[in-house]
């Protein structure tokens, strides 16, 4: 399988993740005044990967020619990669990395930034050639 970019997909990709990172964001920034940082990055996240997915299936890609539930639980399976990634980043950045240096504004909210635009090459790539692939026989194979 060869492992394709196209320039204009990955601009819309981009464009859309940052609506989600947005959506992302602002929901972890509600979400934490109600429960501790962790688990609010990752109720963010499934909100944000939420609304990514309505968008990249609306906006970037082409039709799978998929039920949108089967895209929808492969768009998970590589968001899940991914909500690794920006856990990992966020939290060791929060927790570990900038008290080590003594950052402190805005601690969270530039760990979790750090973090959620991480993955955007590799969550694009995984997008593009699984969650939205274009099935076999309809890639005339």
């Amino acid at each position: 399988m060869k492992l394709s970019i196209s320039r204009s997909e990955l601009i819309k990709f981009i464009l859309v993740g940052g609506v989600a990172v947005m959506v992302n964001i602002l929901s972890r920034y509600a979400l934490n005044r109600f429960m501790i940082f962790e688990l609010a990055v990752v109720l963010a996240y499934i909100i944000g990967m939420t609304t990514a997915f309505a968008l990249t299936r609306q906006f970037v890609f082409v039709p799978s020619g998929r039920r949108a539930h089967d895209e929808f639980v492969r768009f998970g399976i590589v968001n899940v990669a991914a909500a690794i990634q920006v856990w990992v980043i966020s939290v060791g950045l929060v927790r570990l990395f900038f008290p080590m240096i003594g950052f402190s504004w805005h601690a969270e909210e530039v760990g979790h930034v750090i973090g959620v635009t991480a993955p955007v090459l590799t969550s694009y790539l995984g997008h593009k050639h699984f969650s939205f692939a274009q099935r076999a026989h309809d890639r005339g194979a």
